[in-house]
């Protein structure tokens, strides 16, 4: 089981000699939201915010390793020419600092776009676009080196709630087209970074879609799959349909943004979760274990998959976006049973440490799931190396 998950290495250490390995983190990448993070290097946060945010993080990056931090244009540039890069970068550096792998989400979409892109004409607008991607990826080299690239472009094109610059591009261009300059350009900047084509519309359409881009040779690095299950849990037909769907290209898979609610669910007439507004939606024990149970299924269902490579549950508390109940934890930041559930697999089950005696010459064999380990003496000596 999972061996897909494992590698094998031989070791070289003093002989007779009894040593500890630990696992300290995992290849695979256990996402979550992380923009507590952001808000944290806000101007105006109390002190007593800060200390809310830090625990926060603290609990949710205590069994993640992976953060998605907001690049939404309209808000980090609300003002052309003043990017909001210092509270970004902070952030970027707090995670950095505990090993914490970053997405920057996303670079361009039609959604939260920037509104004074309106004033200019459509060549202009993809020039200025192109400009921004190659700006933020280069100024973010190193801390962020993955990116959504582009975000729900089956819809951009067609998108007809409000005007936005990035619809009207994609209109004149075409998708494929508007694909390839935005992904050209990332590439562009930083050619070592791992770019995503992200989207919510997991039917046919966007396996067309995918498969047009690739046939033009746009360089996706990474096929990205939204799950906000609001009205309910894909179940396991539904998930395996769709892995079976996007395997077909052969590229690595991230479910980039999960959520399953734990209260009641969002009525099945819906078409755009975003017109479900209300002011309250409370998590219940009943739903809580709804949640667990179903997260518990999907996260084991993912992790067997041999091309899934990351899975980010998108809220990392209740009440974030749509106010839904979608987090690993309540609103004031007590763990929920889908934590406990999570915290097993991910720390425990899909670990591998053990104590061990080399033998005469020193050898020790070790197979492990991949990802960074420690090796200690009992001396206190220890010597650190990667299984992958």
């Amino acid at each position: 089981m999972l061996e897909h998950r494992k590698a094998s290495i031989e070791l070289s250490l003093k002989p007779n000699t009894s040593v500890h390995i630990e696992q300290k983190t995992s290849k695979f990448l256990f996402g979550c939201g992380g923009f507590p993070a952001v808000e944290l290097y806000e101007n105006g946060v109390s002190e007593e915010r800060k200390a809310f945010l830090i625990d926060r993080l603290d609990k949710i990056f205590k069994i993640c390793n992976y953060a998605t931090l907001p690049f939404y244009w309209g808000r980090y540039e609300p003002v052309e020419g003043h990017p909001e890069e210092d509270n970004r970068r902070k952030a970027a550096e707090y995670f950095k600092a505990r090993n914490v792998t970053l997405k920057g989400h996303p670079l361009c979409w039609h959604t939260v776009c920037a509104d004074w892109l309106m004033q200019y004409d459509n060549n202009t607008i993809l020039a200025k676009q192109l400009a921004r991607i190659e700006r933020d990826v280069t100024h973010f080299k190193g801390l962020i080196d993955i990116w959504d690239v582009i975000n729900e472009v089956v819809i951009m094109p067609i998108f007809d709630k409000y005007d936005n610059a990035m619809t009207r591009v994609c209109k004149q261009l075409g998708r494929v087209k508007m694909i390839k300059e935005v992904f050209t350009a990332a590439y562009h900047a930083n050619p070592k970074a791992v770019f995503l084509l992200n989207d919510f519309n997991t039917t046919d359409e966007y396996a067309i879609l995918l498969d047009g881009c690739l046939n033009a040779g746009v360089p996706i690095s990474v096929v990205g799959i939204q799950s906000h299950q609001h009205q309910g849990y894909w179940g396991l037909e539904k998930l395996n349909k769709v892995l079976e769907r996007f395997s077909a290209f052969g590229l690595p898979i991230h479910f980039t943004e999960n959520t399953l609610i734990s209260g009641d669910l969002m009525p099945p007439h819906i078409v755009d979760l975003n017109d479900w507004q209300v002011d309250q939606w409370p998590s219940t024990p009943a739903g809580e274990e709804r949640q667990a149970r179903e997260v518990k299924e999907m996260y084991e269902t993912l992790f067997a998959h041999p091309l899934v490579e990351a899975i980010t549950t998108w809220d990392p508390a209740d009440d974030a976006w749509l106010h839904a109940p979608a987090g690993l934890i309540r609103k004031d930041n007590s763990i929920k049973p889908v934590y406990t559930e999570l915290e097993k697999l991910i720390l425990h089950d899909w670990r591998s440490n053990a104590d061990l005696v080399t033998d005469a010459q020193g050898k020790l064999n070790l197979t492990g799931f991949k990802g960074e380990y420690t090796l200690s003496y009992q001396n206190g000596e220890k010597v650190n190396f990667t299984l992958n």
